[in-house]
Protein backbone atom coordinates (compact mmCIF):
# COMPACT_ATOMS: atom_id res chain seq x y z
CA UNK A 1 0.00 0.00 0.00
CA UNK A 2 1.43 3.17 -1.65
CA UNK A 3 1.66 5.64 2.10
CA UNK A 4 -0.71 8.93 1.41
CA UNK A 5 0.67 12.56 2.41
CA UNK A 6 1.37 13.87 5.77
CA UNK A 7 1.28 17.71 5.47
CA UNK A 8 2.88 19.50 7.92
CA UNK A 9 2.52 23.04 8.63
CA UNK A 10 4.60 25.60 10.71
CA UNK A 11 8.38 27.51 11.02
CA UNK A 12 11.83 27.04 9.64
CA UNK A 13 14.25 28.22 12.01
CA UNK A 14 18.34 28.74 11.43
CA UNK A 15 19.39 26.59 14.67
CA UNK A 16 23.10 28.49 15.48
CA UNK A 17 24.96 26.46 17.86
CA UNK A 18 28.01 28.00 19.69
CA UNK A 19 31.37 26.44 18.92
CA UNK A 20 35.10 27.16 20.39
CA UNK A 21 36.59 30.39 18.45
CA UNK A 22 40.14 30.64 17.30
CA UNK A 23 40.03 34.19 19.43
CA UNK A 24 38.67 34.94 22.99
CA UNK A 25 36.73 38.07 21.67
CA UNK A 26 34.88 35.94 19.00
CA UNK A 27 31.98 33.65 18.85
CA UNK A 28 32.00 31.53 16.39
CA UNK A 29 28.57 29.52 15.25
CA UNK A 30 27.16 26.91 13.32
CA UNK A 31 24.02 27.26 11.62
CA UNK A 32 21.89 24.34 11.18
CA UNK A 33 18.28 24.25 9.42
CA UNK A 34 15.49 23.40 11.90
CA UNK A 35 12.44 24.46 13.61
CA UNK A 36 9.85 21.38 15.18
CA UNK A 37 7.60 21.42 12.15
CA UNK A 38 9.89 21.35 9.43
CA UNK A 39 12.80 18.84 11.27
CA UNK A 40 9.29 16.67 11.46
CA UNK A 41 8.37 17.03 7.64
CA UNK A 42 12.01 16.37 6.89
CA UNK A 43 11.82 13.12 9.16
CA UNK A 44 8.84 12.00 7.52
CA UNK A 45 10.42 12.28 4.16
CA UNK A 46 13.68 10.77 5.12
CA UNK A 47 11.07 7.90 6.40
CA UNK A 48 9.54 7.81 2.78
CA UNK A 49 5.81 9.06 4.02
CA UNK A 50 5.32 11.80 0.73
CA UNK A 51 5.69 14.61 3.27
CA UNK A 52 4.43 18.04 1.98
CA UNK A 53 5.93 21.35 3.96
CA UNK A 54 2.58 24.25 4.34
CA UNK A 55 6.05 27.21 5.51
CA UNK A 56 7.02 30.79 4.81
CA UNK A 57 10.15 31.05 3.56
CA UNK A 58 12.13 33.89 3.44
CA UNK A 59 14.63 34.51 0.41
CA UNK A 60 17.34 35.36 3.09
CA UNK A 61 20.87 33.54 3.48
CA UNK A 62 18.74 31.41 6.04
CA UNK A 63 15.54 30.83 4.06
CA UNK A 64 17.91 29.43 0.95
CA UNK A 65 19.59 27.32 3.65
CA UNK A 66 16.04 25.63 4.93
CA UNK A 67 14.45 25.52 1.20
CA UNK A 68 17.67 23.47 0.09
CA UNK A 69 17.66 21.09 2.85
CA UNK A 70 14.17 20.21 2.80
CA UNK A 71 14.16 19.73 -1.15
CA UNK A 72 17.11 17.82 -0.71
CA UNK A 73 15.62 15.41 2.20
CA UNK A 74 12.48 15.29 -0.32
CA UNK A 75 9.91 17.33 1.14
CA UNK A 76 7.17 18.40 -0.91
CA UNK A 77 7.70 23.01 -0.91
CA UNK A 78 4.64 23.43 -3.57
CA UNK A 79 2.23 25.28 -1.28
CA UNK A 80 5.46 27.39 0.11
CA UNK A 81 5.01 31.13 0.36
CA UNK A 82 7.91 33.13 -1.29
CA UNK A 83 8.05 35.61 2.05
CA UNK A 84 9.46 39.22 2.33
CA UNK A 85 10.29 38.71 5.77
CA UNK A 86 13.61 37.91 7.01
CA UNK A 87 14.48 34.10 8.74
CA UNK A 88 13.79 33.51 12.52
CA UNK A 89 17.09 33.04 14.04
CA UNK A 90 17.66 30.61 17.80
CA UNK A 91 21.16 30.55 19.03
CA UNK A 92 21.98 27.19 20.87
CA UNK A 93 24.15 26.59 23.48
CA UNK A 94 24.30 23.15 24.55
CA UNK A 95 25.11 21.85 28.43
CA UNK A 96 27.76 18.81 29.01
CA UNK A 97 24.39 16.39 28.20
CA UNK A 98 23.78 17.58 24.74
CA UNK A 99 20.86 19.43 26.18
CA UNK A 100 20.10 22.97 24.44
CA UNK A 101 19.51 26.61 26.33
CA UNK A 102 17.97 28.35 23.69
CA UNK A 103 17.81 32.29 22.89
CA UNK A 104 15.61 33.23 19.99
CA UNK A 105 15.44 36.58 17.28
CA UNK A 106 11.81 35.90 16.02
CA UNK A 107 10.30 39.54 15.91
CA UNK A 108 8.54 40.00 13.30
CA UNK A 109 10.02 36.97 11.12
CA UNK A 110 8.16 35.17 8.05
CA UNK A 111 7.09 32.24 10.29
CA UNK A 112 4.36 34.31 11.69
CA UNK A 113 3.07 36.02 9.18
CA UNK A 114 0.44 33.64 7.83
CA UNK A 115 -2.80 35.54 6.11
CA UNK A 116 -6.10 33.25 5.50
CA UNK A 117 -5.47 33.62 1.62
CA UNK A 118 -1.78 31.88 1.72
CA UNK A 119 -3.56 28.71 3.53
CA UNK A 120 -7.36 28.82 1.95
CA UNK A 121 -5.40 27.68 -1.73
CA UNK A 122 -4.23 24.36 -0.10
CA UNK A 123 -5.59 21.25 -1.85
CA UNK A 124 -5.68 18.67 1.07
CA UNK A 125 -7.28 15.93 -1.08
CA UNK A 126 -4.73 13.01 -0.85
CA UNK A 127 -3.61 13.85 2.07
CA UNK A 128 -4.14 11.36 5.49
CA UNK A 129 -2.75 13.84 8.55
CA UNK A 130 -2.25 17.55 8.86
CA UNK A 131 0.51 18.12 11.83
CA UNK A 132 1.10 21.23 13.19
CA UNK A 133 2.82 22.98 16.55
CA UNK A 134 5.43 24.86 17.79
CA UNK A 135 4.95 28.78 17.62
CA UNK A 136 3.08 28.55 14.40
CA UNK A 137 0.02 28.01 16.81
CA UNK A 138 0.67 30.97 19.12
CA UNK A 139 2.44 33.59 17.47
CA UNK A 140 0.36 36.34 16.09
CA UNK A 141 -0.70 37.42 13.66
CA UNK A 142 -0.58 34.03 11.86
CA UNK A 143 -1.81 32.06 15.06
CA UNK A 144 -5.59 32.21 14.48
CA UNK A 145 -5.17 31.80 10.76
CA UNK A 146 -3.53 28.54 11.78
CA UNK A 147 -6.52 27.72 14.20
CA UNK A 148 -8.67 27.81 11.48
CA UNK A 149 -7.29 26.00 8.81
CA UNK A 150 -7.12 23.05 11.49
CA UNK A 151 -10.48 23.38 12.21
CA UNK A 152 -11.10 23.50 8.13
CA UNK A 153 -9.03 20.41 7.23
CA UNK A 154 -10.38 18.43 10.32
CA UNK A 155 -13.40 17.23 8.96
CA UNK A 156 -11.47 15.38 6.23
CA UNK A 157 -8.40 14.53 7.66
CA UNK A 158 -6.56 13.29 11.38
CA UNK A 159 -4.79 16.50 12.95
CA UNK A 160 -1.76 15.89 14.73
CA UNK A 161 -0.40 18.60 17.48
CA UNK A 162 2.45 19.29 19.05
CA UNK A 163 2.85 22.29 21.46
CA UNK A 164 6.47 22.25 21.74
CA UNK A 165 5.95 25.15 23.99
CA UNK A 166 8.44 27.59 24.14
CA UNK A 167 8.82 29.91 27.02
CA UNK A 168 11.30 32.10 25.94
CA UNK A 169 9.84 33.18 23.02
CA UNK A 170 5.82 33.29 24.19
CA UNK A 171 4.58 32.82 27.95
CA UNK A 172 3.08 29.39 28.68
CA UNK A 173 0.01 31.01 29.38
CA UNK A 174 -0.72 32.05 26.10
CA UNK A 175 -0.62 28.27 25.39
CA UNK A 176 -2.16 27.35 28.61
CA UNK A 177 -5.32 29.42 27.28
CA UNK A 178 -5.60 27.81 23.92
CA UNK A 179 -4.49 24.42 24.82
CA UNK A 180 -8.52 23.15 25.62
CA UNK A 181 -9.25 24.56 21.70
CA UNK A 182 -6.75 22.96 20.31
CA UNK A 183 -7.40 19.32 21.97
CA UNK A 184 -11.27 20.18 20.54
CA UNK A 185 -9.07 19.93 17.13
CA UNK A 186 -6.71 17.51 17.48
CA UNK A 187 -6.89 13.55 17.36
CA UNK A 188 -3.01 13.26 18.10
CA UNK A 189 -1.62 15.28 21.05
CA UNK A 190 2.16 14.52 21.54
CA UNK A 191 4.17 16.41 23.69
CA UNK A 192 7.33 16.34 25.75
CA UNK A 193 8.12 16.03 29.82
CA UNK A 194 9.45 19.76 29.78
CA UNK A 195 5.90 21.01 27.80
CA UNK A 196 3.94 18.94 30.70
CA UNK A 197 5.80 20.67 33.51
CA UNK A 198 5.44 24.31 31.60
CA UNK A 199 1.78 23.73 30.66
CA UNK A 200 0.15 22.03 34.14
CA UNK A 201 3.18 22.39 36.45
CA UNK A 202 2.95 19.47 39.04
CA UNK A 203 0.53 17.26 37.21
CA UNK A 204 1.46 13.15 36.95
CA UNK A 205 1.13 12.60 33.42
CA UNK A 206 -1.31 10.12 33.70
CA UNK A 207 -3.89 12.75 35.19
CA UNK A 208 -2.63 15.13 31.96
CA UNK A 209 -3.42 12.92 29.99
CA UNK A 210 -6.96 12.11 31.45
CA UNK A 211 -7.96 15.83 31.31
CA UNK A 212 -6.59 16.28 27.62
CA UNK A 213 -8.62 13.70 26.81
CA UNK A 214 -11.48 15.20 28.38
CA UNK A 215 -10.89 17.93 26.30
CA UNK A 216 -11.35 16.06 22.66
CA UNK A 217 -7.86 14.67 21.97
CA UNK A 218 -8.28 10.65 21.37
CA UNK A 219 -4.29 9.99 21.42
CA UNK A 220 -2.08 11.43 23.95
CA UNK A 221 1.82 10.73 23.96
CA UNK A 222 4.40 12.16 26.27
CA UNK A 223 7.78 11.60 26.28
CA UNK A 224 10.04 11.45 29.31
CA UNK A 225 13.32 11.69 27.84
CA UNK A 226 15.24 8.44 29.40
CA UNK A 227 12.10 7.18 30.63
CA UNK A 228 10.72 6.52 27.21
CA UNK A 229 7.15 7.62 26.61
CA UNK A 230 3.61 7.11 28.03
CA UNK A 231 0.86 6.51 25.35
CA UNK A 232 -2.68 7.15 26.25
CA UNK A 233 -5.37 6.03 23.73
CA UNK A 234 -8.78 7.77 25.20
CA UNK A 235 -7.72 6.77 28.48
CA UNK A 236 -6.38 3.42 28.05
CA UNK A 237 -2.45 3.56 28.56
CA UNK A 238 1.25 2.61 28.59
CA UNK A 239 4.19 2.77 28.56
CA UNK A 240 7.16 2.18 25.79
CA UNK A 241 10.63 2.12 27.00
CA UNK A 242 13.62 4.44 25.53
CA UNK A 243 15.71 3.06 22.23
CA UNK A 244 19.07 2.64 23.70
CA UNK A 245 22.05 4.83 21.85
CA UNK A 246 24.56 7.33 22.49
CA UNK A 247 23.61 10.39 23.11
CA UNK A 248 25.52 13.40 21.22
CA UNK A 249 22.72 15.83 21.74
CA UNK A 250 18.52 15.78 22.11
CA UNK A 251 17.90 18.94 19.31
CA UNK A 252 15.12 17.50 17.21
CA UNK A 253 14.44 14.16 19.11
CA UNK A 254 11.31 14.99 19.45
CA UNK A 255 10.29 15.87 16.16
CA UNK A 256 11.84 12.77 14.83
CA UNK A 257 9.98 10.75 17.56
CA UNK A 258 6.69 12.46 16.29
CA UNK A 259 7.72 11.90 12.42
CA UNK A 260 8.23 8.24 13.35
CA UNK A 261 4.61 7.76 15.05
CA UNK A 262 3.04 9.19 12.48
CA UNK A 263 5.01 7.56 9.70
CA UNK A 264 4.57 4.31 11.17
CA UNK A 265 0.75 4.75 11.87
CA UNK A 266 0.13 5.81 8.20
CA UNK A 267 2.64 3.19 6.81
CA UNK A 268 0.11 0.52 8.37
CA UNK A 269 -2.91 2.37 6.97
CA UNK A 270 -4.15 3.35 10.78
CA UNK A 271 -4.42 7.26 9.73
CA UNK A 272 -7.20 9.79 8.32
CA UNK A 273 -10.21 10.79 10.11
CA UNK A 274 -11.09 10.04 13.70
CA UNK A 275 -8.46 7.13 14.48
CA UNK A 276 -11.31 4.78 14.34
CA UNK A 277 -10.03 1.05 14.58
CA UNK A 278 -7.11 2.28 16.36
CA UNK A 279 -5.82 0.16 19.39
CA UNK A 280 -3.50 0.55 22.19
CA UNK A 281 -1.59 -2.23 20.87
CA UNK A 282 -1.21 -0.42 17.30
CA UNK A 283 -0.27 2.24 18.77
CA UNK A 284 2.36 0.64 21.18
CA UNK A 285 4.16 -0.40 17.99
CA UNK A 286 4.31 2.81 16.47
CA UNK A 287 6.00 4.67 19.67
CA UNK A 288 8.64 2.03 19.54
CA UNK A 289 9.53 2.42 15.73
CA UNK A 290 9.03 6.48 16.99
CA UNK A 291 11.83 5.65 19.52
CA UNK A 292 14.29 4.28 17.57
CA UNK A 293 13.69 7.05 14.70
CA UNK A 294 14.60 9.90 17.97
CA UNK A 295 17.18 7.42 19.39
CA UNK A 296 19.04 7.85 15.73
CA UNK A 297 18.37 11.51 16.12
CA UNK A 298 20.19 11.75 19.26
CA UNK A 299 23.44 10.06 18.36
CA UNK A 300 24.53 13.00 15.68
CA UNK A 301 24.76 16.48 16.01
CA UNK A 302 21.70 18.78 15.36
CA UNK A 303 18.12 17.91 14.40
CA UNK A 304 19.34 15.53 11.39
CA UNK A 305 16.53 12.43 11.50
CA UNK A 306 17.83 9.05 10.06
CA UNK A 307 17.21 8.25 6.84
CA UNK A 308 15.14 5.02 6.12
CA UNK A 309 18.26 2.94 4.70
CA UNK A 310 19.82 4.24 7.99
CA UNK A 311 17.11 3.13 10.30
CA UNK A 312 17.30 0.07 8.33
CA UNK A 313 20.84 -0.66 9.13
CA UNK A 314 20.80 0.24 12.59
CA UNK A 315 18.23 -2.76 13.22
CA UNK A 316 20.33 -4.98 11.19
CA UNK A 317 23.07 -4.29 13.31
CA UNK A 318 21.15 -3.84 16.52
CA UNK A 319 22.07 -0.57 17.18
CA UNK A 320 18.71 0.62 18.31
Amino acid sequence: MNPRRITVLGECVADAFCAPASASSELALRVLPGGGPANTAVALARLGTPARFLARLSADVFGRLFRTHLEASGVDLSYAVAAAEPSTLAVAELDAQGQAAYSFHAQNTADWQWSPGELARVDLSGTACVHTGSLALVREPGAAVVEDFLAAASPRTTISIDPNVRPLLVSPDVYRARLAHWCGLADILRLSEDDLDLLLPGTPPEQACDIWHAAGARLVVITLGADGALVSLDGERLRVPVAATRVIDTVGAGDSFTAGLLHHLEAHGLLSGRLDGLGLDEVAEACRFATRVAALTCSVAGPNPPWRDELAQSATAGKV
